[in-house]
């Protein structure tokens, strides 16, 4: 039987993003499922250091939501979408890798980004990984 896994692209900053992100992984996790989440683009730059404490942004279509959004989640104690990610990793196999070129074309090393991130890794080696499993773009 083939490994059940899920690899996700990340390539959307915005909270109304990040959270399904780690809600996925963590759910895929809990099922005994691997999870790779390769970061590109503003996906990435949402995880340089500092970086998710400052970001309440949420995606234009629901921008008029968002405060209220966040006053909800606040309220009702949600953690963050980062310490959801956390989490996810303590519970199971939970890979972040950030994509190569985009350190690149933003001259980040690896000791720019949150802890939670694996490695820096090609898209190339990214979609090996990927074959055979559920792939989602957020």
């Amino acid at each position: 039987m083939a490994e059940e896994k899920l690899s996700m692209v990340v390539f959307s900053g915005t909270v109304d993003k990040l959270y399904p992100v780690a809600i996925m992984a963590s759910g895929a996790v809990a099922l005994g499922q691997r999870v790779d989440i390769f970061l590109t683009f503003w996906g990435l730059m949402s995880l340089r250091k500092g970086a998710p404490q400052q970001n309440q942004q949420v995606s234009k279509d629901f921008e008029a939501m968002g405060p209220e959004m966040m006053r909800i989640m606040k309220e009702k104690n949600v953690p963050s979408w980062l310490d959801t990610l956390r989490t996810a990793k303590e519970i199971g196999d939970v890979r972040v890798h950030a994509c190569a070129m985009t350190m690149d074309l933003f001259d980040l090393k690896q000791e720019d980004l949150e802890d939670v991130v694996d490695d820096i890794t090609g898209v190339a080696q990214f979609l090996t990984e990927a074959q055979g499993g559920t792939t989602l773009f957020i």
